[in-house]
């Protein structure tokens, strides 16, 4: 990273090589389109050439940092285009975590995945399927509110207890 903060290209390639398989697949599970995904990708190593002198190691790792710009480059591609997908019906459905990808900080680092599903599993279902919903499909608080007839408040706080529970469960 601290070459690409001096505007190294090749030091570019290299975090390219080593990184865009993982920030595609955490691109492409949030915005669901190959093609999509390939431009996100695109802006995110963009952002990363512009603003890797801000890079803290001390903050965490490098595949935190840039996992933490993909998934938010493709959140605020969903919320500008508008989400065309609906949330049938009063209850949160339960989201398939057989193929779990990482898509926030502790969610990056593949080996903590098993753990991360244990923990999942052991939060009460609403906490649960909020949070799956919210940090794996990308839907935002208000939008999950919203669909589940729930006030955002209360939203946001299944999410903030669930983010507890995980927190306590996986010793952070």
């Amino acid at each position: 990273m601290s070459g690409v903060a001096r505007g190294d290209r090749p030091a570019l390639h290299t975090v390219y090589e080593m990184t865009s398989a993982k920030l595609f697949a955490t691109i492409v599970r949030i915005v669901r389109e190959r093609e999509r995904a390939e431009d996100l990708l695109q802006d995110v190593y963009v952002k990363v050439w512009k603003r890797a002198a801000r890079f803290d190691p001390g903050k965490g790792s490098p595949i935190t940092w840039l996992c933490t710009i993909a998934r938010n480059t493709a959140l605020n591609d969903l919320r500008r285009t508008a989400r065309g997908e609906e949330l049938a019906g009063d209850t949160l459905p339960e989201v398939e975590d057989d193929d779990i990808k990482p898509a926030d900080e502790w969610l990056c680092d593949m080996e903590d995945n098993r753990a991360l599903a244990r923990c999942l599993e052991e939060l009460q279902g609403d906490h649960r399927r909020s949070i799956k919903l919210a940090f794996f499909e990308g839907y935002s608080h208000s939008e999950l509110a919203e669909k589940v007839n729930v006030p955002l408040g209360t939203m946001k706080s299944w999410i903030r207890r669930g983010l507890a529970g995980l927190k306590g469960c996986l010793g952070g």
